[in-house]
């Protein structure tokens, strides 16, 4: 049997199938890019929910695995070369599964940097300014005198999604006929937005028609219902 006892994190959240791939994480925006990317690849991997309430990315189990307390992580027993493998960041992880299941990025490297570029279009745009939005629309933001930060990550967001929706035109997903990484990346954040956030009507989501649309196709795929509600927010603490 695989043994992770090397690994702090594993104390916190012990690991009842150290041969799997140990998911830790939460059902936000980011959190779901991995576990919808373990549902489509079929990867067997096991999660553990970490809870933002009582501040369990803060503790130093979460920490020794990501000094940037952010989820997801995820820990790898059979990473390269046969050795355990710990890595945070969404982006990170959405590539290195994709790499080890063959799956979701193109082969093609010309196609495989495409579908990279849009990863980090979301990564560096989408992410960042539609969580900025929600928190001057719904959240503390909301309170605020002043508007300006609002309608500057109002005006932003609608930019991006002018940019998605143009890429979407006449396509199935951002790289076309195929699915990847870079859909699994974006489209969990466009659901927030118009959803949790609320913001639908701020942005003129209905001047976007294409990103709609392939929302609609994203959230029928059967792994990304299940990878949407993973880790289950009621499941006992660790």
């Amino acid at each position: 049997m695989t043994d992770l006892s090397a690994f702090p994190i594993t104390k916190k959240w012990p690991a009842r199938h150290p041969d799997r791939i140990q998911l830790y994480s939460l059902p936000t925006p980011n959190g779901v890019k991995a576990s919808i990317m373990l549902e489509e690849t079929g990867l067997p991997y096991e999660p553990h929910l970490v809870r933002f309430e009582t501040n369990d990315q803060l503790s130093p189990e979460f920490l020794s695995l990501n000094p940037n307390n952010k989820i997801p992580a995820i820990l790898d027993p059979n990473g390269p070369g046969g050795k355990p493998l710990p890595l945070f960041e969404s982006g990170a992880i959405l590539i290195y599964l994709a790499d080890k299941s063959g799956k979701l990025l193109p082969q093609d490297p010309g196609a495989r940097y495409e579908a990279i570029q849009w990863l980090m279009f979301q990564m560096g745009g989408i992410g960042p300014m539609f969580g900025q939005l929600g928190f001057f629309h719904k959240f503390a933001g909301k309170d605020y005198e002043d508007k300006r930060p609002r309608d500057r990550y109002v005006a932003e967001s609608k930019r991006l999604l002018g940019v998605l929706n143009q890429r979407l035109a006449g396509r199935d997903w951002i790289m076309g006929d195929t699915y990847t990484i870079a859909d699994i990346a974006t489209f969990p954040w466009v659901r927030n937005l118009i959803g949790f956030y609320e913001a639908g009507d701020i942005v003129g989501i209905a001047d976007f028609p294409h990103v709609t649309r392939v929302l609609e196709r994203f959230l029928a795929r059967p792994a990304v219902a299940k990878g949407l509600n993973i880790p289950d927010r009621n499941a006992p603490s660790a």
